[in-house]
């Protein structure tokens, strides 16, 4: 396994640009992937982001895959208007709080300070095989004491 791409190392700007290349693209489409569009806005033609960068793929793959305890997600407090930005608690039926007070106008651009954010998070030693947990509903995973 590869570990990520170091702070300040060219291969994170490269990370950072591509990611960006995406959110640019996908402007005026609803909902977010990590692609690129050809033309801005358009799904007809869809290169670049994940397809492309193998990098990109594999830091994508070992965010999701990190315990939900304290992940950033997308919370819209206006349907299609308006988008905050929150962390989950980590114990169920305790809900997210909100980090900051900044709103988003824009489903993509949240997507991307989330990105940046769990980026900064994420140990660069994240998802290798020693760190693997098998199992589901482990004690281990907050379950409330009933």
């Amino acid at each position: 396994m590869i570990d990520i791409p170091p702070k300040g190392s060219p291969e994170r700007e490269a990370l950072i640009a591509e990611h960006r290349a995406c959110v640019d693209s996908m402007k005026g489409v609803a909902g977010f992937s990590v692609l690129k569009c050809e033309t801005p806005g358009d799904t007809t033609v869809i290169t670049g982001g994940v397809h492309e960068s193998p990098l990109l793929k594999r830091v994508l793959l070992r965010m999701r895959g990190e315990s939900p305890a304290g992940k950033l997600i997308v919370i819209c407090t206006k349907v299609e208007k308006e988008w905050r930005i929150a962390r989950l608690s980590g114990i169920r039926g305790v809900p997210p709080e909100f980090i900051d007070d900044k709103v988003y106008d824009n489903e993509q651009e949240i997507q991307h300070d989330i990105f940046l954010m769990r980026l900064d998070e994420l140990p660069e030693s994240a998802g290798m095989p020693e760190h693997y947990n098998e199992g589901w509903k482990r004690r281990s995973d907050n379950w409330p004491v009933t």
